[in-house]
């Protein structure tokens, strides 16, 4: 079932206005919590927010490619504690994953924002900006949003033949 899964799933910015059940939520946290990291360390904590008003405002992140959170009805703000491990960007990167994974299987869509590394604007970091409204502590750095709601959109799967199999090497590049 996982490959049928990876084939059909896409980055979707357009959601319905319909919230999302509590045991579709039970099992997204669920997904995120079991996800692997590095020594076992589970550098992360996570954010879920389901306020329009606190949506609209995480949408506003990034000059683009935050937008479209605004019709989401979930978002999961991912966080990384730099104190507890090095490896908290590939950690967090895995359990995002995880996350958009759990959320095709159970008949939702999402889309991954990155944060990390990305400015709100000329005087401040989209870190900053998420992490002054949401009370966000030193030593966690957001690493990026999940957005989530029932797609309003439907993308066709990618062409197995368009994969882009020149990116394979054996053995050696």
């Amino acid at each position: 079932m996982f490959l049928p899964l990876i084939q059909k799933r896409r980055s979707i910015r357009k959601y319905q206005n319909k919230p999302i059940e509590q045991e579709k939520i039970d099992i997204i946290t669920e997904a995120m919590l079991r996800a692997p990291s590095s020594r076992g360390m589970n550098p992360w904590e996570f954010i879920l927010v389901d306020q329009p008003q606190t949506i609209d405002y995480l949408s506003k992140t990034k000059k683009h490619g935050s937008s479209f959170l605004k019709n989401a009805v979930l978002a999961i703000v991912i966080l990384g504690d730099t104190d507890k491990s090095d490896m908290w960007i590939e950690d967090t990167s895995i359990v995002a994953t995880y996350i958009q994974l759990a959320v095709e299987d159970i008949g939702l869509s999402s889309c991954w924002i990155q944060i990390r590394n990305r400015p709100h604007d000329e005087k401040q970091s989209g870190n900053d900006y998420i992490a002054e409204h949401l009370k966000i502590p030193h030593p966690f750095k957001v690493s990026s949003i999940i957005a989530i709601g029932y797609p309003d959109e439907q993308k066709n799967p990618h062409k197995k033949e368009d994969l882009q199999r020149e990116k394979l090497h054996y053995n050696q590049f």
